[in-house]
């Protein structure tokens, strides 16, 4: 027999009743029922029972056991009586009769309880990680996400992709984040830093003449934590193309992100391809997001033109409208039934939360066969211009209308928060309705006007292909703002569940299209070679049209997983203060380790940062 084992603690069934076996694991539970004692028996498999008699010689070794510690037991499989029959274990009709059993391992009293489900102080949880990872949910999360990944794996391959490693060890680029940097040893005074992401490396593939690449690639932002952002590292499905369009991008992601939501959706439905395409402007219109959630059937509409009619008598809108300010109308299906304290929290949630004045409303009823107004700010619209509100909103009697106002960006925000939170309070579901729905959010614009300078900035990824025509684009001037703010790019975003998964881009692999972008944006061109010399260099040697994306493969994990938080989908994840509580990283180093790295600590005064 096996030192050990002979079968792991998940695969004990009806079949192997009057064998004897060998299983080793944790002590999961310990439970004593009047002389006879069950202890279950876990392993990474799963769980399987074992039950001992006072009579038998292994009994006082059985009854030392407790919580955690780990032990190898021998004994004959038996039946579980048809009233102790655990459905909700696979190995839960039969149990095992201990004959012997080897304590290999005793665990001291426990700072984080793993049997049960009970919730514990984060820095509980990271700091004894190992225990934390011993519980079953995150247990099954972890393997979940080494299964995600596989699938990814293969599916790539299957699309024709090819698997390529990129440095760890690069140079510093502005990438939108803070950099990670590692000194040299061999070079005083320089550094590496750790990738924000493969994005120049990937380009330069395909300058190099391969074609579809792909890469579950680590990359490091010392950023700060979110629920959907782990601070320090983050993994992705990193993908690039050579001579493809937009959609052929589209073509070839589609398959795999469906695919893989579909092989672990365990009965939850995903929406069908093609994935809907949503140009950022409508987006942002219909749903006040670049990340809109269609689960939620609510569509913002754009009443600014009612509400600056002249008949119109509510003077705070029109000030908005005047001043260069929309009013966006959220509806609310069927809150006409609503008591007035649902009203009245959400104008406490826009004031306490969104620091907005609040959510002006219309609450509408049908009255004579026609839709009539009531509300605090419905005396000040006449009736015509109220009919005009229900057909832009697409709202009837029994219906609500709120409003956002303000700035264009100010006046989508509230609104789209406006809309995700009405959606919940009423329990709203689109139709048809899909447990992970998907969609392109596509037409991104290339450039924005910064406020604060007074200028043109690039508003997404500088490096994409504008859409627009090149030779026009080519003889654009920097001075010609009206043009260049509305210039789209081929750049997108995959979202699901209004969570953005990735973006992505069709590049710009022409040097000189790429000069006259940061030109637009007040590069001048030594500026540009000096940060991208590298890559503009490779362009001027023959690059293919070629063009990516890189769907986060943790925030894939966390919506199969139905995780809010990206910490319980990430084996070892640091905190919110970028701490690995668990290894005590970052931590100081020692003289004679700067001294090689010629480093000098100068900490930050007290007080000051």
């Amino acid at each position: 027999m096996h030192r050990y084992r002979t079968h792991t603690c998940g695969a004990l069934r009806p079949a192997h009743e009057g064998a004897t076996v060998r299983v080793s694991g944790w002590v999961h539970r310990r439970r004593d029922h009047g002389g006879l004692v069950f202890i279950d028996l876990r392993d990474h498999y799963g769980i399987t029972q074992c039950v001992i008699e006072p009579s038998s010689p292994a009994f006082k070794t059985v009854d030392s056991l407790r919580s955690e510690w780990v032990a190898a037991i021998t004994g004959r499989v038996t039946s579980r009586p048809g009233d102790t029959v655990n459905p909700d274990l696979p190995t839960g009709e039969v149990e095992i009769r201990i004959d012997s059993v080897e304590v290999l391992s005793e665990a001291s009293d426990l700072p984080v309880p793993v049997f049960g489900d009970q919730e514990y102080p984060e820095e509980t949880r990271l700091k004894y990680r190992f225990l934390d990872l011993r519980r079953d949910r995150l247990h099954k999360n972890v393997v979940l996400r080494s299964n995600v990944i596989s699938s990814l794996r293969r599916r790539m391959i299957a699309e024709g992709f090819t698997e390529f490693q990129t440095p760890i060890l690069t140079a510093s680029s502005p990438e939108g984040a803070r950099d990670f940097l590692v000194p040299s040893r061999l070079h005083p005074g320089k550094f590496y830093a750790l990738p924000q992401a493969p994005q120049q490396f990937k380009q330069l593939i395909m300058v190099a003449g391969f074609d579809r690449y792909f890469q579950i690639a680590p990359c490091f932002r010392d950023e700060d934590a979110r629920a959907d952002r782990s601070p320090g590292e983050f993994y992705q499905l990193d993908i690039e193309m050579s001579f493809v369009t937009q959609e052929d991008v589209f073509a070839a992601v589609e398959p795999v992100l469906h695919g893989v939501f579909e092989e672990f959706a365990n009965g939850r439905s995903v929406s069908p391809m093609p994935f809907a395409r949503i140009p950022y402007a409508e987006s942002m219109l219909k749903y006040g997001s670049d990340k809109p959630d269609l689960r939620n059937p609510i569509v913002i509409a754009d009443v600014s033109a009612e509400f600056n009619d002249p008949s119109v008598e509510f003077k705070a809108f029109k000030s908005v409208i005047a001043q260069g300010g929309v009013v966006r109308a959220i509806p609310a299906p069927g809150a006409a039934t609503q008591p007035r304290s649902f009203f009245d929290k959400l104008n406490e949630w826009a004031r306490a939360e969104m620091k907005a004045p609040g959510l002006g409303y219309i609450v509408f009823e049908n009255e004579g066969g026609k839709v009539v107004g009531k509300g605090p700010i419905a005396k000040f619209i006449p009736e015509p211009i109220q009919q005009r509100l229900a057909k832009a909103a697409g709202v009837k009697g029994g219906d609500a209308l709120f409003f956002s106002a303000g700035k264009p960006d100010a006046a989508a925000k509230l609104a789209g928060a406006a809309r995700i939170r009405i959606g919940n309070e009423l329990g709203l579901k689109a139709s048809p309705y899909f447990d992970f729905h998907f969609c392109w959010v596509v037409d991104f614009p290339m450039y924005e006007m910064n406020e604060e300078e007074k200028r043109i900035d690039f508003s997404h990824n500088p490096f994409s292909m504008p859409n627009f025509a090149h030779d026009a684009f080519l003889k654009l001037e920097g001075k010609d703002e009206k043009t260049a703010l509305g210039i789209t790019a081929f750049q997108y975003d995959i979202v699901c569940n209004g969570i953005e998964l990735s973006s992505g881009a069709i590049r710009n692999h022409r040097p000189d299209i790429m000069l006259k972008a940061f030109e637009i944006a007040g590069y001048p061109a030594d500026t540009v070679e000096q940060k991208f010399g590298g890559m503009l260099n490779a362009l001027r040697y023959g690059a293919p049209p070629h063009g990516g994306t890189a769907p986060g493969v943790d925030r894939i994990v966390m919506l199969i997983a139905g995780e809010e938080n990206l910490r319980e989908v990430t084996m070892f994840p640091m905190n919110q203060k970028a701490e690995d509580l668990m290894m005590g990283a970052p931590s100081e180093v020692t003289p004679k380790q700067l001294r090689e790295l010629h480093i000098r600590v100068v900490l930050p005064e007290v007080g000051k940062p």
